[in-house]
């Protein structure tokens, strides 16, 4: 069964001198991974959907996933997503106004990317982690008042490490050339 499987990768993001180890699925937005969605997406707390800003049908399936996960994950998923291939502005099909017009109906966060120059990838990492982290934070606080009003919850997790008490490890990058 080799190439029917998502990859698999890690990040390490800093944010404020904790480190937040990412788990993430790529899925390169194969559609023979639509069905198995879910297995990948299920503990999710975001996911980064990527468009070709040279190919309107890419933009389409952004707008698809948007609304499986939204639909299985509810809003506590937060979104970001990626204009890819700015180095080929003069080729672009998916205008800037529409894209940054649908996430903002969506709740989601835009951002313009070069993978190839790699150009507003950390970005759109950096401004992820930190939404994730805040949603969760709010999230466990929500989670806290149900509990002291005798209520029930689920969680998912979400795990931040003091980069002055972690031993360091090996390097590893999803975005790395």
């Amino acid at each position: 069964m080799s190439g029917q499987q998502a990859s698999f990768l890690t990040k390490r993001v800093n944010l404020n001198g904790k480190r937040v180890n990412l788990a993430i699925w790529d899925t390169a937005g194969q559609e023979r991974f639509h069905a198995l969605g879910p297995i990948y997406y299920r503990e999710s707390h975001g996911a980064i959907l990527v468009y070709d800003i040279t190919d309107q049908d890419s933009f389409l399936k952004v707008k698809n996933w948007v609304r499986e996960l939204r639909r299985m994950l509810g809003d506590d998923i937060c979104l970001v997503i990626g204009g890819n291939k700015t180095d080929l502005e003069r080729e672009r099909r998916v205008s800037l106004e529409e894209a940054e017009t649908y996430a903002r109906e969506v709740g989601a966060l835009h951002f313009l990317t070069s993978a190839k120059l790699n150009q507003g990838v950390e970005e759109l990492f950096l401004e992820l982690t930190r939404r994730m982290l805040q949603t969760a934070l709010t999230n466990d606080q929500q989670r806290i008042n149900s509990l002291t009003r005798g209520g029930s919850t689920t969680a998912r997790n979400l795990q931040i490490v003091d980069d002055q008490e972690a031993p360091s490890s090996g390097k590893s990058s999803c975005c790395s050339s």
